[in-house]
């Protein structure tokens, strides 16, 4: 909907200045707004500023704020190619002396957004080492239309604090922080070493130990592939034993030490791993691959905005809570898509909804259209846990037609589900070998106007 009145302009306050928070910072400022970015970190890139140093965090994550919010580790690459992570109007190419390959370490993300951060003059709209302890209503409007947000905010290394009102509040906090982890039975008494993944970080601290890995999803699989070549033995432990891929059962079949086994049945004081088919193992070490949960510990809605079951809501278009918007807004929650251009659609809309240049659907049909959503996802049976797992093309091209942003290029799409495809098969070597399609691909990519219109050949 795009709104007849004229142009408002509000001061707006980002919280994070990682991939979501710095496209929401250049769209905000492109629409007329005043934008400020508060980063806890000394640098930008969020989940891709690599903190090596985990020695100070909780090894489970269990403290309410985290000392160390990146979750990457050393050898991580990323797992989609360069050519579709791109931001629309700013293409991630390959630079000299830089990482060139198509899926480069995460290194290279990081110094990406350093470059875009440059590109667009975003640095002097952050404000760094900065940690944000609350973000509540200063006085509560009718339909959210008078609403402004007080934000007290800390300098990281000193003890000075600092409260502001703002006119609206971006969350951009990033979604794989906060560790996610199972009830096993046994748990608390079990007296060995045991993780997050949240806090790997090389495979050497596990040389020569029995090492049980929990969860296979992807940094369950690649720590595994680490692991493997240090430690003693490692026992996967998956949820379903029915659905491991072509390329897990190539891994482990070309590993003597690599065992694939069932959940976790409970934990006993003498270091004892029990499974649920029986079977035990005596281990040294547990490391849960088990995903992460949103958390937003400094804000306060007044409970109008929870988290249940890692559903965060009630959330228009995974955006907007009904009764608070357009003035608290939340960029980054989704997952299961081509992240930074998904991003960039929220970011103009949000942008151009606080701007008056569109208008969001009455309280009332919000409502009623996260109900629809919600009914729709149980009667699919997909799990409350996933409700912000999209993997759906013509939904992102669906919200980008929100802000009237450009939809995904059908080389983007492809290129994507050609590296799920080809991980499925070739876990070990799909990020280094491709089929002849994704060279054609390739070539209709480099050719596109995402690729020309900076003037630079990839």
């Amino acid at each position: 909907m795009v709104s007849e009145q004229g142009q408002s302009t509000k001061n707006v306050c980002v919280i994070g200045a990682g991939p979501s928070g710095l496209v929401a910072a250049r769209e905000l400022r492109k629409e007329g707004h005043t934008a400020v970015v508060l980063e806890q970190n000394h640098d930008i890139g969020g989940q891709w500023l690599y903190e090596p140093n985990v020695e100070k965090e909780d090894p489970l994550g269990k403290n309410k704020f985290l000392d160390v919010h990146s979750s990457v580790y050393d050898s991580l690459r990323i797992v989609s190619p360069r050519e579709i992570m791109g931001f629309t109007d700013f293409p991630f190419v390959s630079k000299k002396n830089r990482d060139t390959r198509r899926f480069p370490g995460h290194k290279e993300l990081w110094l990406y957004l350093k470059d875009f951060c440059e590109y667009f003059g975003l640095k002097e709209m952050i404000r760094f080492n900065t940690r944000v302890e609350y973000v509540g209503m200063l006085d509560y409007g009718v339909f959210g239309k008078d609403l402004k947000w007080v934000v007290k905010s800390k300098e990281k290394k000193g003890e000075k604090r600092v409260e502001e009102v703002f006119d609206a509040v971006i969350v951009a906090t990033g979604h794989y922080s906060q560790p996610r982890l199972p009830s096993i039975k046994g748990m608390d008494a079990w007296k060995r070493k045991q993780i997050h993944s949240h806090v790997y970080r090389v495979p050497e601290p596990f040389r020569n130990e029995v090492v049980v890995i929990v969860g296979n999803s992807l940094s369950g699989q690649d720590i595994s592939m680490e692991i493997v070549k240090v430690a003693k033995e490692v026992y996967l432990s998956a949820k379903s034993l029915e659905v491991i891929t072509e390329g897990l059962s190539k891994v482990i079949s070309k590993h003597r030490n690599l065992h694939l086994y069932p959940q976790i049945q409970s934990l006993h004081e003498d270091g004892r791993v029990e499974f649920e088919d029986g079977s035990c193992v005596i281990a040294d070490t547990i490391i849960y691959c088990t995903g992460y949960s949103y958390a937003f510990p400094f804000l306060d809605t007044k409970g109008i905005v929870g988290v249940d079951d890692n559903r965060v809501g009630p959330l228009f278009e995974h955006t907007f809570p009904p009764s608070l918007a357009p003035s608290l807004s939340f960029i980054g929650i989704p997952r299961k898509l081509i992240g930074f251009p998904f991003f960039e659609s929220q970011a103009k809309w949000i942008a151009q909804v606080l701007s008056g240049k569109r208008e969001l659907p009455s309280y009332d049909d919000m409502m009623l259209s996260i109900k629809e959503f919600y009914r729709s996802r149980e009667l699919a049976g997909i799990p409350v846990s996933d409700t912000h797992d999209i993997a759906n093309f013509e939904y992102c091209d669906k919200y980008a037609d929100y802000s009237e942003s450009p939809h995904l290029e059908e080389w983007r799409k492809q290129l994507c589900l050609s590296a799920i495809v080809n991980s499925f098969t070739n876990l070990e070597t799909y990020r280094d070998s491709w089929d002849d399609g994704d060279d054609e691909l390739l070539q209709q990519a480099l050719q596109s106007p995402h690729f020309t219109q900076l003037g630079v050949q990839p």
